[in-house]
């Protein structure tokens, strides 16, 4: 299963991102989006590429439903 997470852009050097996850950062690659990514705006990353730029409050409330998500696990295995 092929899974698309939301991240928030922290930095961009020319075609590349620093994103941010739900704490964790890394690099990502800019270069299958069309027009202008800037810090702070939410993109949708698959495989160490930025396939898609989304609207702040659906990421977020995506977000909110990972952690969820990890919540619940985290229960099941107590």
């Amino acid at each position: 299963m092929c899974l698309a997470v939301p991240s928030k852009v922290i930095r961009i050097k020319n075609s590349t991102a620093t994103i941010d996850v739900l704490g964790a950062q890394r690099d990502i690659s800019l270069l299958l989006l069309e027009g202008d990514v800037k810090v702070g705006d939410y993109v949708l990353v698959h495989a160490g590429f930025a396939i898609q730029r989304i609207e702040q409050n659906y990421a977020e409330e995506t977000i909110g439903l990972f952690r969820q998500l990890f919540e619940l696990e985290g229960k099941k295995e107590d």
